[in-house]
């Protein structure tokens, strides 16, 4: 029979009942059988003084050596607090170093990572927590006038009271672990703990033997749709999924033919969506390109900060967020000499904007995804 394929490589052309579509296009690119976890451990033993992950706004920079080593903790952490292959963690927040980690943590781990839009209000986040039974919610104390704390407390207000882990609400049966990613706060676990539990022998050997039962077919991701024509769905990504879209999406930009100076991808755009979370954290996994986070949430001006200290070579963007990079008024103040190209996506994109791009910000391999 059709042998699964594990955290390795499986080299066997079959694959199990349902991981085959009824009917198949043509490829040219040869598809990748393996987990997100095993490609961070691949580019890590590669690439291991390359820089991964740079967080501008948290002064944070490390290795591919650096960032799997904090992975692999954090992925131990999230097991040695009852969290098992198949249950459901919540990512809500702006992007920050947390969603990086705990991104590339739930897919060690067999966890389902819970991309939760960070605008939702209490309404939203009660029905997308129901909708796929998350057990587990990581998130900021607050950002800007977004209280998430008190947010999710509008809805457990057993939260304050509960010790950390045991949580037993009413309104969300599912819940039973809340994760702070930078705030002690009432019936919280906070992730530096977290992380800090994962480095203990005992719990790295878990890790170990978890990984042994992981398969690329396995789902990592649940993203949901927008909600525009009714309440929003999700939608339940695999590793082979990501991976692969990763994959296509770098071979696509050529980074497999590109020096490390020459593959610096600045990402100003949301980790909630595919856009970040695939086209960006995913794609520096798989080619071993440098991550840059410009800010929390969308602004023009870190981005052309960004490119300039940080020496991007390609950014990321919807048209709207092009729009407003190319007309910053002190535009022509960056160094922009390292620009090389970038990703248009999310909506159909005007052709005197794609001119723009290519001519003003130097970005002549522009990837045109939408439109």
């Amino acid at each position: 029979g059709a042998s699964p394929c594990s955290s390795g490589e499986d080299r066997t052309a079959t694959l199990p009942i349902g991981g085959l579509s009824y009917v198949q296009g043509y490829t040219k690119f040869r598809l990748i059988n393996k987990t997100v976890g095993r490609c961070l451990d691949v580019t890590a033993e590669k690439f291991p003084d390359r820089e991964a992950l740079i967080v501008v706004h948290e002064n944070i920079r490390l290795t591919f050596a650096q960032l799997k080593e904090e992975v692999d903790k954090a992925a131990a952490g999230l097991l040695s607090i009852g969290l098992r292959k198949g249950d459901r963690l919540g990512m809500w927040g702006p992007n920050s170093y947390a969603w990086v980690l705990l991104q590339l943590a739930t897919a060690q781990a067999g966890i389902i990572l819970v991309s939760v839009n960070p605008a939702y209000q209490a309404m939203e986040l009660e029905y997308a927590l129901k909708k796929v039974g998350c057990k587990a919610l990581a998130f900021p104390k607050q950002f800007k006038t977004q209280q998430y704390y008190n947010i999710l407390k509008h809805i457990c207000p057993e939260l304050e009271k509960g010790p950390p882990g045991f949580l037993r609400s009413q309104r969300l049966p599912d819940l039973t672990t809340v994760i702070s990613v930078d705030t002690p706060m009432p019936g919280t676990l906070l992730l530096d703990d977290v992380v800090a539990a994962g480095s203990k022998e005992q719990n790295m050997a878990e890790l170990r033997h978890a990984k042994l039962f992981l398969s690329c077919h396995d789902p990592v991701n649940i993203q949901f749709t927008s909600g525009t024509t009714g309440s929003p769905k999700g939608a339940t990504l695999s590793h082979y999924n990501i991976v692969n879209n990763a994959n296509i999406i770098g071979e696509r930009m050529k980074l497999h033919l590109k020096t490390p100076e020459e593959s610096r991808v600045i990402l100003p755009t949301p980790l909630y969506h595919c856009l970040g979370s695939v086209g960006g954290t995913m794609v520096s996994m798989m080619h071993g390109v440098t991550l840059i986070l410009s800010s929390p949430i969308f602004d023009g001006k870190k981005a052309l900060e960004a490119v300039s200290k940080e020496r991007g070579s390609f950014l990321y963007g919807t048209p709207t967020m092009f729009v407003d990079i190319l007309n910053q008024p002190d535009f022509s103040s960056y160094d922009i000499s390292t620009m090389r190209g970038g990703v248009i996506a999310g909506s159909p994109a005007p052709p005197e904007v794609i001119r723009a791009i290519i001519n003003k910000l130097n970005a002549k391999e522009l990837v045109v995804s939408g439109g």
